[in-house]
Parts: structure tokens; C-alpha cells; sequence
């Protein structure tokens, strides 16, 4: 399925780029995907005893006239063909083709503590800077992590965190090493 998920992501953005709509059909996705993923829509759409037309009736009531037709027929061929488990994963793909082609990306952040917005930007702007890109921040607070950032972005992990600093410091210690 993931890979039938990646091919209909190509395909809209085949149709983004060819109708010059790849900035909505960005914005648009993004909705999509974000609503999807509520537990009340991905229930609805993978359950086995609501119909496709119902499905499909309760997709155009809640997008008809908020996305692009493109968009809204490939909910419906997905529903029809009972397909539904693609959708999240063809939108995701749809969003990281148009990023890459806009040379944007977005990093997962996760800090102990919320970050102000100075800090936000320094981040985006240094990120920005190393991977000569367009970086958005996607912010997570975990405070298991004591301190220093967890950053995860183009398919890279950096990890400055104190708890993984402490845990590195412990497995040298009992191995002997010393610090």
C-alpha cells in the first residue's frame, strides 16, 4: 500500500505542477492530512460498514469549495476503491514533493521546554542556513529529555539532548572508559 500511496502522490503532483496550483495544493494537503488524521475521520473512513458513496458524501460536505477538485476526486477514486489506507500516506507524500520542489523542509523539533520565538527563529534561521533551505519548525515539548534540542529533519537526526548525554556518559562509565 505504501507504494500505491507514493504513486498517487506523484500523480497529484503531476496535476499541481500542470495546473499551477502546487502553492494551494500545498496548503490544501496539509488540511487534508491534518483532518484525516483526527481519530473521528480515519474511524469513519475505514469502517467497513459505512458505504463509499456515504463517505464520499461526507467528504464533499466537510471539503467541497476548501480544496482543489484534484484533490477531492482522488478521496473519492481512493474511497471507491476501497483504498482508503492510502490517503494519509499519498498525502504526506503529496506535501514532501511539493517541499522538495519548493526547496522547503520542516524539522521536528523537541525541546524540555517551549521555545520563544526568538529562539524559534534562530533555530529556523541556522537550519536554514546548513541545509540551504526554507526550514519550518514543527515544535514538541518533551520534558523526559531534561534539556538541549532533539532535531529531526531531511531523513537526519541531531540529538543534543542531556538525557541522551547523561545515558552516553553512564554506558562509559561502566564500561570502563571514563569520560
Amino acid at each position: 500500500m505504501e507504494k500505491l500511496g507514493s504513486l498517487y502522490a506523484s500523480a497529484l503532483f503531476d496535476l499541481a505542477l500542470e495546473n499551477g496550483t502546487v502553492d494551494a495544493a500545498l496548503e490544501q494537503a496539509v488540511l487534508l492530512r491534518d483532518a484525516i488524521e483526527d481519530e473521528q475521520y480515519s474511524r469513519m473512513l475505514t469502517h467497513p460498514h459505512i458505504t463509499a458513496a456515504e463517505k464520499q458524501e461526507l467528504l464533499r460536505t466537510a471539503f467541497a469549495g476548501h480544496i482543489q477538485d484534484d484533490l477531492l476526486g482522488f478521496l473519492f477514486l481512493a474511497t471507491e476503491k476501497n483504498r482508503e489506507v492510502c490517503i494519509i500516506p499519498a498525502l504526506t507524500g503529496l506535501i514532501d514533493l511539493i517541499e522538495r520542489h519548493m526547496n522547503k523542509t520542516t524539522a521536528k523539533v523537541t525541546t524540555a521546554t517551549e521555545l520563544d520565538d526568538s529562539q524559534i527563529s534562530e533555530m529556523k534561521e541556522m537550519l536554514s542556513e546548513k541545509l540551504d533551505k526554507t526550514v519550518e519548525i514543527s515544535l514538541n515539548v518533551d520534558p523526559s529529555i531534561i534539556g538541549g534540542p532533539y532535531v529531526f529533519v531531511d531523513g537526519y537526526y541531531i540529538d543534543w539532548t542531556i538525557r541522551t548525554r547523561l545515558r552516553d556518559l553512564t554506558v562509559h562509565m561502566k564500561e570502563g572508559c571514563g569520560v
